[in-house]
């Protein structure tokens, strides 16, 4: 039997606070000043890219300075009666519990900075092998510039909960799981049983958004798929959303919404997504509708589904082609930009708001629009035809960074297209501001 020590960690203590200007919202291009003498560089992302040894303060007006920030819990307050002006997406007062939240670069992670920037209380489930690195990471701060809110505040995670969606009830689990090492120390991990915990902890929830995937033969078509592999597909990535549902509907409040990720291989062949993986997602679409009809007549509860382009998250790159998903998106959906985890996030927040009251049953794409295509147009056979495409800036790639003779400036090499680029710039503030993790930007 797996050791029962302690069934959860509760991550509410203060972080130490990132300074940061109150105009980082989305941009990606490293800014730099050189009005402060002495300063030295305060970290160095992997898009710290720099196109030129002349000053940069005519091109990037950020000056570095100090702010100061308090961390608050992203949960409803005082001043929670208070209305808020325009038409906003408003979750005070919510509870939402998203489960499969591992690391801060997914998009079960951005739903639920999402949910909190809109004001609700955010309870997570970890898979269980992975709790102990996310609960340290969390508590040494190393998400806590990810963890940072359009108000400036940092998004507190209420409670984390050992969880592994596989499994509903203690009596599911196999012996072998039971006595795996990576499973001692935690308890209560079962979906039934997080369930009655959440129960005893907060008596209901709100808001049920299941971030989980997992095909352990996902690489290999479907002709050589085993027939566990498939059925592990569907356990991990499908039923483990009617699993949920199933546990946690009855605390749930009435209006309340559950939310799931979908992928467009449940309609259309992506060869490689394999192993069972695209049929799961095509019976999650299908149990998205069925869900929606029983949870709504019964419990008032919406369903839907949110069918995300692709990310470069972990989780996706352990497949191997995400980098070229992604070129392919980019080259042929309408609108020509990488997918963000934060747009999916908004797409969610949206879907478990008021403003979606009379939306349930539904596949949301938040795709840049790529389902819509029937062809791709980036293939030969369309070298002739006008297709607009979307203006590019020039893109450059920092190379390397070391040090030069003079203690004051750093050498990079850059590669700019076909060119390699050796260039020497004043050590000076950088603020590296969501940089993508290719290590590219455009040019300003």
């Amino acid at each position: 039997m797996a050791a029962t020590t302690t069934p959860s960690t509760q991550i509410m203590t203060p972080k130490p606070c990132i300074s940061a200007s109150s105009k980082t919202s989305r941009s990606r291009i490293a800014c730099f000043s050189n009005e402060t003498k002495g300063a030295t560089w305060t970290k160095l992302r992997s898009s710290s890219l720099i196109s030129s040894t002349q000053s940069l303060s005519k091109s990037y007006d950020c000056k570095p300075f100090k702010s100061e920030r308090h961390v608050v819990k992203a949960m409803s307050g005082a001043s929670d009666k208070q209305p808020l002006p325009g038409l906003p997406i408003d979750l005070r007062g919510k509870r939402a519990f998203i489960a499969g939240v591992a690391d801060d670069n997914g998009y079960g992670w951005a739903i639920a900075k999402s949910l909190a920037a809109a004001g609700a209380e955010i309870l997570v489930g970890t898979w269980v092998p992975a709790l102990n690195i996310f609960e340290t990471s969390l508590r040494r701060g190393k998400f806590d510039e990810s963890r940072v809110l359009p108000d400036g505040s940092l998004m507190e995670i209420t409670k984390v909960y050992p969880l592994d969606a596989v499994y509903d009830s203690p009596e599911d689990v196999p012996e072998d799981v039971k006595a795996n090492k990576r499973y001692s120390g935690s308890a209560k991990w079962t979906v039934k049983e997080v369930a009655e915990t959440v129960k005893q902890d907060f008596g209901t929830i709100d808001i049920l958004v299941h971030s989980l995937a997992n095909g352990p033969e996902v690489s290999k078509p479907l002709l050589e798929t085993s027939r566990n592999g498939y059925l592990a597909a569907i356990s991990a990535s499908s039923y483990s959303f009617v699993s949920l549902l199933k546990h946690f509907v009855p605390i749930m409040n009435p209006g309340g919404a559950t939310i799931s990720l979908t992928y467009i291989a449940s309609e259309k062949i992506i060869p490689g997504y394999g192993g069972g993986m695209s049929s799961a997602k095509a019976a999650l679409e299908s149990d998205t509708k069925v869900l929606a009809f029983e949870a709504g007549r019964k419990h008032n509860i919406r369903v839907n589904t949110i069918s995300a382009g692709p990310l470069r998250s972990r989780a996706a790159k352990a497949i191997g082609f995400i980098d070229m998903m992604i070129d392919y998106s980019l080259e042929n959906a309408p609108l020509q930009k990488e997918l963000t985890a934060d747009e999916v996030g908004s797409a969610a927040a949206f879907l478990a708001s008021p403003l979606a009251s009379a939306i349930t049953g539904a596949v949301v794409y938040v795709d840049n629009g790529l389902n819509a295509m029937g062809v791709g147009v980036d293939s030969p056979v369309f070298k002739d035809l006008d297709i607009p495409k979307a203006q590019k800036s020039p893109r450059f790639r920092l190379v390397k960074v070391f040090s030069s003779k003079d203690p004051k400036s750093m050498n990079l090499i850059i590669c700019l297209g076909q060119f390699m680029v050796v260039t020497q710039v004043p050590v000076v503030a950088l603020v590296a501001i969501e940089a993508p993790d290719d290590m590219e930007a455009p040019l300003a």
